[in-house]
């Protein structure tokens, strides 16, 4: 599969579907809905809820975020909203407020 890359200078409104993977390095706001992977870089900003198989969050999320398979939250990301996913990784140092639920 293809990866998606949103460049660090885009700024997207609106809403992103689809079934590949997407790295995003600039600024989203809407909606993700991917059957794929999402991977927010440390310039990544994204205010939007996310659906989505796995995310790797190494910059800023503000939305809720379902997960099918994991949520990861590395150490310079910063999440805000509530999460549901099977698997919840969240690193030392990583910043996290919300709900979290792992009954799916």
């Amino acid at each position: 599969m293809a990866n998606t890359v949103i460049g660090s200078s885009i700024v997207i409104d609106g809403e992103i579907s689809g079934d590949e993977d997407l790295v995003i390095q600039g600024t989203v706001k809407g909606r993700i809905i991917l059957k794929q992977n999402v991977y927010v870089e440390e310039s990544g900003v994204v205010e939007a809820d996310v659906e989505t198989n796995n995310i790797e969050i190494s910059g800023q999320v503000t939305g809720n975020i379902v997960a099918t398979d994991k949520v990861e939250i590395t150490s310079g990301g910063r999440t805000v909203g509530d999460i549901k996913a099977p698997r919840i990784l969240i690193a030392d140092g990583a910043i996290f407020k919300g709900n979290v639920d792992m009954d799916v």
